[in-house]
């Protein structure tokens, strides 16, 4: 592969975009007691929600690749902290569901807010057209790292 390409140069500036939201969501952890695994375990179980997936813990487990002794922990820490809360399932009462508390979803919005909304407001700078190239080009970098991550 030519590393001087414009594709690669495109790959080369998302790793950099990678690096740089992983030192951010190392910050945020540090800067709240959190270990960089209950950041995800927050990204996962917030993203969950948006797309009206009804967490629970041993989902939860298979997101971050964590056997059921490590979810367990995580999830008692993040309830220690008041950042996550369990439910029981009203239609599965035997099923245990996870919720973020307010209180998480306050702390990353003071957080990564100012950087969302420089990312929106760089994003309404395109045309719709060019928001869905981009969105493409991120949906089969995301395809392409979850194969790279299963194998």
């Amino acid at each position: 592969m030519d590393d001087q390409s414009p594709v690669m140069g495109l790959v080369h500036l998302l790793r950099a975009v990678t690096v740089e939201f992983d030192l951010l969501g190392a910050e945020f952890a540090a800067r709240n007691g959190l270990h960089p695994t209950d950041v995800r375990a927050l990204i996962h179980l917030l993203d969950a929600s948006r797309a009206g997936v009804r967490a629970t813990p041993g989902w939860l487990g298979g997101q971050l690749r964590l056997n059921s002794a490590g979810t367990t922990a995580l999830v008692d820490r993040l309830e220690g902290l008041g950042l996550v809360r369990r439910t029981r399932d009203t239609t599965d009462r035997r099923r245990v569901l996870l919720e973020v508390e307010e209180r998480a979803t306050e702390l990353g919005w003071a957080f990564f807010g100012p950087v969302i909304g420089e990312l929106v407001t760089a994003a309404e700078g395109f045309e719709p057209d060019e928001l869905e190239t981009v969105r493409r080009f991120l949906a089969s970098a995301l395809e392409a790292t979850g194969r790279a991550r299963s194998v």
